[in-house]
């Protein structure tokens, strides 16, 4: 019976997020105080006024999303919650990742803030506008989905499985031609629907190798300390605990496969039954619950998510 903590990734923001937080903890607003000294802007503003497209924007959605994450570890932590004896595994889906090991402590808090900013610049910087797309394909499985970007990639130019979110939902990226190609197969192959989807930049294919190479320069800038709880990777779908194997595969999981699926039937096989999504929204918690039955998934983002944390976690 263990319980793992989530963190969402790109998707999950919203303007006013964090902001009820922050008026309710002084803790909480601490967290937002130290991100905006780190990246010597005031994020808070755009967090909690928008514009929604200011928001966002990469640089801006990648730290602002941690910064809500880690605002809710730090309340509940001052209420006495001990991560290390109380949570088994944290996880965190694409930038959700730096939010997990910024939680178990593996890098500093303004740390993650500018590592964040630096790869949302460089994973916007790394493609030119239109080049590159990614789209969501529903109701297929895993290898066709697979196939389907082969065949495409042989004729198309490149592109690879992104995100496999489960519930019958993966997301590619790469090329806009290879992935309009394997939209169109995957739907021949009896995909339900095949979306484009609305973003800047061809997230996790190997068009991003740039941005990898630019992870890796920052990554080697700062400390890396191992994990006090095991944090299941994205691009390995088990858990690490060495500081220098989590950092080169961060710099893989730039261009490499959001394994989420995997991450949660890992977690569900080794006596997880709940997961905590800690922070904006609710994506992770919807997702849980149609990977695995018996996973039992709650969002914390509120006040009284915090009060619920606690009385199942400390009584």
């Amino acid at each position: 019976m263990a319980v793992a903590f989530t963190f969402p990734g790109q998707g999950s923001q919203a303007v006013g997020m964090g902001r009820e937080l922050a008026v309710t903890y002084a803790e909480a607003r601490e967290v937002f105080d130290e991100v905006d000294d780190a990246l010597g802007e005031k994020l808070t503003t755009v967090m909690w006024e928008g514009p929604e497209e200011t928001l966002t924007l990469t640089a801006n959605a990648q730290p602002a999303l941690m910064a809500v994450s880690i605002a809710a570890i730090r309340v509940l932590e001052a209420r006495g919650l001990d991560l290390k004896s109380r949570v088994s595994y944290v996880a965190g889906h694409s930038l959700g990742e730096y939010s997990a090991l910024c939680a178990a402590g593996t890098f500093s808090l303004g740390d993650t803030a500018r590592l964040l900013r630096i790869r949302g610049n460089a994973m916007q910087a790394a493609v030119p506008p239109g080049k590159g797309a990614m789209a969501a394909i529903i109701g297929l499985e895993h290898a066709d989905v697979q196939a389907a970007c082969d065949d495409a990639s042989s004729a198309e130019g490149g592109c690879q499985i992104a995100n496999d979110n489960g519930g019958g939902q993966l997301v590619i990226s790469g090329d806009k031609s290879a992935v309009d190609r394997a939209c169109a197969l995957a739907v021949e192959k009896g995909a339900k629907r095949a979306i484009l989807l609305p973003v800047s930049a061809p997230f996790h294919s190997s068009l991003m190798a740039p941005a990898a190479d630019a992870m890796r320069d920052a990554l080697a800038r700062v400390e890396a300390k191992n994990p006090i709880v095991p944090v299941v990777a994205n691009v390995r779908a088990a858990p690490v605990t060495d500081a220098a194997e989590i950092v080169s595969l961060l710099v893989e999981q730039v261009t490499g496969q959001v394994r989420w699926r995997e991450t949660v039937e890992w977690l569900a096989t080794n006596d997880v039954t709940t997961l905590y999504e800690i922070g904006s929204g609710k994506v992770l918690t919807g997702l849980a619950r149609r990977i695995d039955k018996s996973v039992n998934g709650i969002s914390v983002n509120s006040p009284a998510d915090i009060d619920t944390v606690l009385a199942a976690l400390i009584g």
